[in-house]
C-alpha cells in the first residue's frame, strides 16, 4: 500500500479531472475503504484546495475554486505546455504581461524534473520571441471585457479612431481576436445598430453594464473570419497578373504560401494571378524573387515597379 504522501498526491491529481468522484471510486482507485478516502479529503482541505462534497445516492466529491491558488499537479506534456506558453507571453502584446510570465516561469522551472527542465531549457535556447513595438493593450481592458463576453453583458467605453475622434460606444461583445501584434473586439454596436470591429488598444474605461446581450449571429464564419475580412477591406484589392519567364514549378516555389493561382503556359513560361491589396508590397516581394518577369496588369503594380527602380538607380548613383 502506497504511504499517506504519495495516495494523497494521487488523490489530488484524480480530484484535478473535470468530473466528481464518488467516495466508492477513490476508494477503489486507490485501493483504501472509504474511510480513509474522507480523511484524505480532509487533509486537502488543510492544505487549502478546496475540495466539495454533494450528498446523495449520486453524489461525490471534486475540486472547485478557492479564495487562493493551491499547487498544481501536472503531467509532463501539461507542463511543458505551460512553459511553452509562457514564454510566448513574455514577448506578448498585453502591456506588463511579460514579467509576470518570467516570473511564473522561474517558480515552474525551478520545481520541474530534470527530464522536463532539459526539455524547456533546450526550447527556451532554440526560439527566439521578436516583440516588435506594437501597440500595447492593457490587461485590466481584456479582463473586463472577456468577463462580458463570457457573462453575455452589454458593455460601454471610451474609444479612440484612428482619426483621434473619442468617442463613447454601447456594444453588446461577441469576441477578442488577436492577431499577432494587436487584439481585436468583434461586437454589436447598438447605437449604430451594426457590426463593428475595435481595436482593444484604443479602448478605455471599459464597464459591463449588467444588461443582458442579445444572442446574435455574425455575417461570418467565425469571429477571426470577420475580423479577417473587415482588415482586407481597409485595403481595397485589385487583380494582378504577371508573366514569368521559367517553369511554373519554380515559380511555385519560389512564391511559397503567397496567395493566388500558378498556371503553365504553352511556351514553358508561367503566370500568376492573384488579388492583391498592396500593390507596394507585392512590387517589393516579385523583385525579391529574382526571377525575371513581366507585369500584365495593373498599370499601378508596373509604375510601382518603375518607381523602385528609379529610386534604386539614385540610391547607388
Amino acid at each position: 500500500m502506497m504511504d499517506t504522501s504519495a495516495r494523497l498526491l494521487n488523490l489530488l491529481s484524480l480530484l484535478q479531472t473535470p468530473r466528481e468522484w464518488s467516495g466508492t471510486e477513490l476508494a477503489g482507485r486507490l485501493d483504501v475503504s472509504t474511510r480513509t478516502i474522507r480523511r484524505d479529503i480532509d487533509r486537502l482541505r488543510e492544505l487549502g484546495y478546496p475540495v466539495e462534497a454533494t450528498l446523495g445516492s449520486i453524489g461525490g466529491y471534486r475540486l472547485v475554486a478557492g479564495r487562493a491558488l493551491p499547487p498544481l499537479l501536472l503531467d509532463d506534456e501539461e507542463a511543458v505546455a505551460i512553459a511553452v506558453g509562457l514564454r510566448a507571453a513574455a514577448g506578448s502584446a498585453v502591456d506588463g504581461i511579460e514579467d509576470a510570465s518570467l516570473r511564473a516561469l522561474t517558480k515552474l522551472e525551478q520545481v520541474l524534473p530534470s527530464r522536463l527542465r532539459y526539455r524547456v531549457g533546450a526550447l527556451g535556447a532554440a526560439v527566439v520571441t521578436m516583440t516588435g513595438g506594437g501597440p500595447r493593450v492593457e490587461p485590466a481592458v481584456l479582463t473586463v471585457v472577456a468577463g462580458a463576453i463570457t457573462n453575455h453583458e452589454r458593455v460601454r467605453f471610451a474609444y479612440r479612431a484612428a482619426g483621434g475622434a473619442e468617442t463613447r460606444r454601447h456594444v453588446e461583445p461577441q469576441r477578442l481576436v488577436a492577431t499577432g501584434r494587436r487584439w481585436y473586439l468583434v461586437a454589436w454596436d447598438l447605437d449604430r445598430d451594426d457590426w463593428r470591429l475595435f481595436r482593444v488598444d484604443r479602448l478605455a474605461d471599459p464597464t459591463a453594464t449588467g444588461a443582458r446581450a442579445t444572442a446574435r449571429e455574425l455575417p461570418a464564419a467565425d469571429a477571426a473570419a470577420f475580423v479577417q475580412e473587415k482588415l482586407r477591406g481597409l485595403w481595397p484589392s485589385a487583380p494582378v497578373v504577371v508573366d514569368f519567364h521559367t517553369d511554373a514549378e519554380t515559380v511555385r516555389q519560389r512564391l511559397g504560401q503567397a496567395p493566388g493561382e500558378v498556371e503553365p503556359l504553352p511556351d514553358g513560361t508561367a503566370r500568376w494571378s492573384a488579388e492583391a491589396d498592396r500593390l507596394d508590397w507585392t512590387a517589393v516581394r516579385l523583385l525579391m524573387l529574382d526571377l525575371p518577369f513581366t507585369v500584365q496588369s495593373p498599370p499601378a503594380l508596373i509604375d510601382q515597379i518603375r518607381a523602385l527602380g528609379e529610386r534604386a538607380a539614385q540610391a547607388t548613383a
